[in-house]
């Protein structure tokens, strides 16, 4: 595959982390998208705190939103959780915001590619997503298993997904159909 090619998959659910002290996000039917991200989701914004992920600021330091919507791969999720010996990673454990499939090394997206959704919204895709121990405590703790803490920072290197800004708001629906566009 050429990186001229465009990929076609599709939202299987779309979620929102609307609880400010939960990391765990709930499946919508439809959301309204603006430019600074899902409404009603604790990550949107066109600016946010600097944290562990920006060390050359102090922590809480406002800078450019760059994580206004965090996407996963279907099939990645699975090959976590075999990775892990669950059952599943559901996409909620994970704070996302987009549960997408049938796109192929989806984490593996370069910046720039384009997502554009059959409803309109456009997103535009700013790095892979690097796991970090809130989704591993959140695993940890619907499965009993202290060790998946640590375990899935391990494991979903490179799996986690990716995080991208608005570039075109409207509304996005699960089920919809989204064209992959490279840089």
């Amino acid at each position: 595959m050429t990186k001229s090619a465009i990929l076609r998959g599709r939202a299987v659910s779309v979620l929102v982390c609307r609880n400010p002290d939960s990391l765990e996000s709930t499946s919508v039917d439809v959301v309204d998208v603006d430019l600074e991200g899902l409404r009603g989701d604790k990550h949107a914004g066109f600016t946010r705190g600097a944290d562990g992920r920006v060390p050359r600021y102090p922590r809480g330091t406002r800078i450019r939103n760059d994580r206004q919507v965090s996407l996963v791969s279907l099939e990645e999720m699975a090959r976590v959780a075999a990775a892990l010996g669950v059952p599943e990673v559901r996409p909620e454990w994970l704070g996302a915001n987009v549960l997408l499939a049938d796109i192929p090394d989806f984490s593996q997206l370069p910046p720039n590619t384009t997502l554009r959704f059959t409803g309109g919204v456009v997103l535009i895709v700013q790095r892979d997503n690097r796991p970090c121990k809130g989704p591993g405590r959140l695993l940890a703790n619907h499965y009993s298993r202290p060790d998946l803490e640590s375990g899935f920072t391990a494991k979903a290197i490179g799996l986690r997904g990716v995080v991208a800004c608005v570039e075109y708001a409207g509304r996005l629906h699960a089920g919809e159909e989204v064209e992959v566009h490279f840089p």
